[in-house]
């Protein structure tokens, strides 16, 4: 229940975040629950259908459209009062990726994947969604900068597939994955730190 509790949270955020997208490219209502459910709802969907886990998770349980059109016409109609923060999209999108980033990593291990197939899964369902929210709204997606973002979530995948395979029993797997994601996206984003770049041609 706690794990399924955390991934309506995690549609709910990233919701968030496809609907601050769309409002900053002037979209209407339809255009703005579009690109949320699409941001909410596309890492995982991408990760069923590799892993063939059918019905997809939003078919076999519609809860997940309804709180994400829900999140997105509510910030919809907030942002007709008050205008959201600069940085709330980078924010909302930081604990999108952390959230589910150990979503998908869970469900690939529940699925009997090996470790690092499940890893992959997990950064896939992170940083996914994110990727279709940037390209329909006309933005370089964010894993493809130098942000450290895709690293972030790396790293949180791995660690809990170790603790999720020594500690089984323990509730520790989870909140120490979310916390070392947060950790490190908040903190690039607070110090600007990146990855090298490839060196320019240009003088």
């Amino acid at each position: 229940m706690t794990i399924y509790i955390l991934d309506l949270f995690g549609v709910a955020v990233f919701a968030i975040t496809g609907a601050l997208a769309a409002g900053k490219k002037k979209m209407d209502l339809f255009g703005v629950v579009v690109l949320a459910l699409a941001t909410a709802l596309g890492g995982g969907t991408l990760r069923d259908v590799i892993l063939g886990a059918y019905p997809v998770f939003w078919i076999s349980d519609p809860t997940y459209i309804f709180v994400g059109t829900a999140a997105a016409i509510l910030i919809f109609v907030l942002a007709r009062f008050r205008r959201p923060p600069a940085k709330a999209l980078m924010f909302a999108d930081a604990f999108g990726l952390a959230i589910f980033t150990v979503i998908g990593t869970e469900k690939a291990i529940s699925l009997g994947v090996p470790g690092s197939i499940a890893v992959i899964m997990g950064v896939m369902t992170g940083v996914a969604g994110g990727i279709i929210r940037d390209i329909l709204s006309g933005e370089i997606p964010l894993v493809l900068k130098a942000e450290i973002y895709a690293i972030a979530s790396l790293c949180g995948a791995i660690i809990f597939a170790i603790l999720t395979k020594h500690f089984p029993s323990m509730p520790l797997p989870a909140p120490a994955a979310i916390t070392i994601i947060l950790a490190l996206r908040l903190a690039a984003i607070h110090w600007k730190l990146s990855l090298p770049v490839f060196p320019s041609d240009k003088k």
